[in-house]
């Protein structure tokens, strides 16, 4: 597994739809069918990457199990928020550190990525969690169950006090 990049984050403002869910009941093909029939109704987007966003509680991490439940977005960056379709919500995404690893392979796979960068590369590094939104940015080289589908995956950190 690779090392992340470290990145500052800058604020950005994201339109989309979100449900709450947990990785024991997992509604995240709901969510994106949901979104991909109307994402054509947010003129103001910039840009066609996605971004799948999850918001945890503070403690989801602290005390995990797969029945914990979180929020998950299904969203564009916009603009602004001067046109939010009927059904759809508004979400700034808050500038912060971020470590970004470059995920390849179906996302069917992608536990064993997380498995790496929660088990093994975070508590190896001088960082520990933010209590910030994690999400992945979906971009031209995503495709969805591709062996060769490409996706950016931010987790939110700071440096172990």
């Amino acid at each position: 597994m690779l090392n992340p990049t470290i990145v500052s984050f800058t604020e950005r403002k994201v339109i989309g739809m979100k449900m709450t869910m947990s990785l024991q009941v997992n509604k995240t093909e709901n969510l994106w069918k949901s979104f991909m029939v109307r994402r054509n109704e947010i003129d103001n987007k910039i840009g066609n990457d996605l971004y799948s966003v999850q918001y945890y509680d503070s403690f989801y991490f602290k005390s995990f199990k797969p029945s914990n439940d979180f929020e998950k977005w299904a969203c564009i960056e916009v603009t602004d928020f001067s046109l939010i379709p009927s059904g759809m919500h508004s979400l700034v995404l808050c500038a912060g550190l971020y470590a970004v690893f470059l995920y390849k392979g179906s996302s069917d796979s992608g536990s064993e990525m997380f498995n790496y960068i929660f088990n093994k590369w975070l508590p190896d590094s001088i960082y520990e969690l933010d209590n910030l939104a994690h999400f992945e940015i979906l971009g031209e080289k995503y495709m969805k169950n591709d062996p060769n589908s490409e996706e950016d995956i931010y987790i939110p950190i700071k440096v172990k006090v």
